[in-house]
């Protein structure tokens, strides 16, 4: 139970260290040796990526909501973080707002839970005033991150319609 309640606060800390842009905080949620992108690894270059990546949107607000963990050994687990965000444009004057989800891999290492990796999976990101539609906002290319559209993403999910097309529910 402890290592679930200090993994569950994980994503409520990166929320917090993204809206604030406190890189520092950030990037020391995760393990040492992270890999970021195909050829960096170590905070550093987390941390220049992530000062790239948030100097493109003003301000940000982040709401974590469902957290599902499972814990693979007693030093490895990995969960899926469900978010709401907002985030400021100050180049169009737009404040966008997006379903997505976090699919993480957690480390535990010297007695401390940290992230190993995260996935972005996005279900939508629109401007506040449009009403969301699947996958809107994912074709704009907005942003450094790499979403994986939902709920495409899920294995199950293809299955599933693909048994229905089959069987004819």
């Amino acid at each position: 139970m402890e290592s679930l309640a200090t993994i569950r606060q994980l994503p409520y800390r990166y929320a917090v260290a993204i809206d604030s842009r406190d890189m520092d905080m950030l990037v020391g949620l995760f393990v040492a040796d992270v890999r970021v992108g195909k050829d960096e690894i170590g905070r550093e270059a987390l941390k220049r990526w992530f000062t790239r990546t948030m100097s493109r949107s003003k301000a940000s607000c982040h709401f974590v909501g469902n957290h599902m963990v499972d814990f693979d050994d007693a030093d490895h687990a990995h969960g899926i973080v469900y978010c709401h965000d907002e985030l400021e444009q100050p180049e169009d004057g737009h404040w966008m707002q997006g379903m997505l989800q976090y699919w993480d891999d957690y480390r535990r290492l010297d007695g401390e839970w940290y992230f190993e990796r995260r996935k972005f999976h996005r279900l939508y990101l629109v401007d506040w005033l449009t009403r969301p539609s699947h996958g809107a906002g994912n074709e704009t290319g907005r942003g450094a991150l790499r979403s994986y559209q939902l709920p495409e993403a899920y294995p199950s999910w293809n299955e599933f319609w693909d048994r229905v097309a089959n069987e004819g529910a």
